[in-house]
C-alpha cells in the first residue's frame, strides 16, 4: 500500500515508518523537521507545515493509508504552560488532514489521541481504577491538550458518520522509549529522569517532580507500534486505549532508572513542579478483544534499553559540548 504518515520527524512517527517500510509498503513521511536522531526510511519526506490546508492536500494525495501523527506536544511541564498555542495548532492540522483524507479519498485514516481526554474526577488517587473508554464522557478532560485530543476524536468520528471515511482512534498512555526527545523541555517522565541519571555521578541526588506517589502506566514504543498496526487492521473504530495495564508509581519508574543506570543515586522531590493527575491507568478490556494482544514490553526492559539509549546520545555529545565551552 501507499502510506502516509505525518509527524514522521517525530518519535513515534519515526518508529512507524520503519515498521511500515519493514513490511514493504511506500511510505511518505511529512514533517516540520527530518528525524533527529537517525535518517528516515520513508521512499518520500515532505517537510511541510501542516497548519494549511493546502499542506495536508498535497500529504494525503494519493495515499490509501494515512496516519495523523503530526501534533504540537511535550511533557506535563510543555503542556501544562502552552495551552493556546498548543490547542490552536492541533486543531488545525486535525481538521485539515481530515479534509485533506476525505478530499483525496484515502482507504483509512488512523487519529491518535491520549489518556489525557479521560476526566480529573476519575484520577484523583494513586490506587486509580483502570480507564475504560467510555469513561471519557461526561468530559472533564487536561487543560488545553486534554480538551484538543477530545474535539478531534469527536470530529474524527464525525467525518466517519458523514463523510464514510474509514477511520480508528487510538488512546495513547505514556509511550518512551529510544529516539524520543530527552531534552529541552518537551521530554517525558521516563526520558527526563533517564537523562538526568546519565549525567549524575555516584552519590548525587536528581530531581524529582511530585512526592513519587503518583501512578502512570507506561508504554514501550514497540508494543506502540505493533498496537497501532494491530489497530489499523482491526476494523474498530471506536476510540481504543493503547497502553500498558502494569500501573507503577513514579518512585519505581526511578528506581528502574537507577538499576538501569548501575548508579547509587537519591531523589529529590520538587512538590512544586507541574505534576498532572494524581493515578492514571489503562483498561486494556477493548484492546484485547479486539486485537487478541496487548503490551508485553515489561517496564524493567523498556527502561534498560531506553537508558542505554539516552546514556549513550549524551556521551557522543558531550565532547562537542567542551569544545563549545572551550571556543
Amino acid at each position: 500500500m501507499r502510506v502516509v504518515v505525518t509527524g514522521a520527524g517525530g518519535f513515534i512517527g519515526h518508529h512507524l515508518v520503519n515498521r511500515l517500510k519493514a513490511e514493504g509498503h511506500w511510505v511518505r513521511g511529512v514533517d516540520l523537521k527530518r528525524p533527529e536522531f537517525s535518517p528516515s526510511s520513508a521512499d518520500e519526506f515532505l517537510i511541510s507545515d501542516l497548519r494549511l490546508p493546502e499542506n495536508c492536500l498535497r500529504a494525503a494525495e494519493g495515499m490509501d493509508d494515512v496516519y495523523q501523527l503530526a501534533a504540537d506536544m511535550g511533557g506535563i511541564g510543555y503542556i501544562t504552560t502552552n495551552h493556546a498555542l498548543l490547542t490552536r495548532n492541533n486543531v488545525l492540522i486535525n481538521a485539515h488532514m481530515l479534509e485533506a483524507a476525505r478530499l483525496s479519498r484515502a482507504r483509512r485514516y488512523l487519529y491518535p489521541s491520549s489518556a489525557c481526554v479521560y476526566p480529573s474526577f476519575h484520577q484523583k488517587s494513586e490506587d486509580v481504577t483502570p480507564l475504560k473508554e467510555a469513561d471519557a464522557i461526561p468530559a472533564d478532560p487536561e487543560k488545553g491538550y486534554g480538551w484538543e485530543k477530545l474535539f478531534s476524536e469527536q470530529l474524527t468520528g464525525y467525518y466517519r458518520e458523514e463523510c464514510g471515511l474509514d477511520v480508528r482512534i487510538v488512546r495513547f498512555h505514556n509511550i518512551y522509549g529510544p529516539m524520543g526527545v530527552y531534552d529541552g523541555g518537551r521530554e517525558k517522565a521516563p526520558a527526563a529522569i533517564c537523562r538526568k541519571a546519565a549525567l549524575a555521578s555516584n552519590g548525587d541526588a536528581i530531581e524529582v517532580w511530585g512526592d513519587g506517589e503518583q501512578t502512570r502506566s507506561f508504554c514501550y514504543i514497540d508494543d506502540c507500534i505493533e498496537g497501532m498496526r494491530r489497530i489499523m487492521e482491526s476494523g474498530c473504530a471506536e476510540p481504543i486505549n493503547l497502553g500498558s495495564d502494569n500501573l507503577v508509581t513514579v518512585n519505581r519508574l526511578v528506581d528502574a532508572v537507577f538499576r538501569a543506570s548501575g548508579k547509587s543515586l537519591k531523589r529529590a522531590h520538587d512538590l512544586t513542579k507541574p505534576q498532572g493527575v494524581r493515578g492514571r491507568n489503562s483498561d486494556n478490556t477493548l484492546l484485547k478483544k479486539t486485537t487478541g494482544w496487548q503490551p508485553e514490553t515489561s517496564l524493567e526492559e523498556g527502561i534498560e534499553a531506553t537508558y542505554r539509549w539516552i546514556a549513550s546520545e549524551i556521551a557522543k555529545s558531550a565532547p562537542r559540548t567542551i569544545l563549545a565551552e572551550v571556543n
